[in-house]
């Protein structure tokens, strides 16, 4: 018997006979990885901190320039998004600090914006409001894990502060050799203070 196939697909019945080719790329879901890069530039536009989960910048120079691009096109606006080389970048600057998140053209900009407060509520809660940079310096090894805890690979792990608080603080207090007692005693003390302060503030 004769015959052709018939695809019912989103876009209509698609049949062999009409010679159309369906691209694999109608069928992609979306991926798990949305974050292309982290990073954290002080006033100044120098890198602090930098995490890159692809190789869309495979080496440190490639990252140093489009860090310095995306620094050049966003401290000086009011806007809490840029478009940049095809990707999204949202950000947000405190001090004399400027906060990155990178994801591609595609991807959902609010993802990237829970992403980046999340980066941003954890280390203002782990430095005591502190946010600025000789406080980030002081505690980069806990920015470093706050990050961790946040983004592994691309793939987002947690968008709650508190949640992120608490796993690195477990982290530095089941390996406090590898991190140090200076950053578990502003994380500790943090959460110690939290816990015993009323909500007056004790008045």
């Amino acid at each position: 018997m004769g015959g052709t196939w018939v695809l019912d697909t989103p876009w209509g019945l698609l049949d062999a006979a009409s010679g159309f080719t369906l691209s694999l790329c109608q069928f992609q879901e979306p991926s798990l990885y949305t974050v292309k890069a982290i990073f954290i530039l002080d006033n100044d536009g120098q890198r602090l901190l930098a995490k890159y989960y692809d190789d869309t910048f495979p080496s440190t120079k490639e990252q140093k320039t489009f860090e310095r691009s995306v620094f050049n096109k966003t401290h000086k606006t009011d806007s809490e998004i840029a478009f940049l080389e095809g990707l999204t970048i949202v950000y947000k600057s405190s001090i004399d600090l400027f906060f990155y998140v990178v994801g591609s053209s595609q991807e959902n900009e609010l993802m990237l914006v829970a992403v980046l407060t999340c980066l941003f509520d954890s280390l203002n809660h782990m430095l005591r409001k502190n946010v600025e940079k000789r406080s980030l310096l002081d505690n980069l090894d806990g920015v470093f894990l706050v990050v961790d805890e946040i983004v592994d690979g691309g793939v987002i792990l947690e968008s709650d502060p508190q949640q992120v608080i608490q796993k690195v603080n477990f982290r530095t207090v089941s390996e406090p050799a590898a991190y140090g007692f200076v950053l578990f005693d502003y994380i500790a003390s943090n959460s110690e203070q939290s816990e015993s302060v009323p909500a007056n503030g004790g008045k």
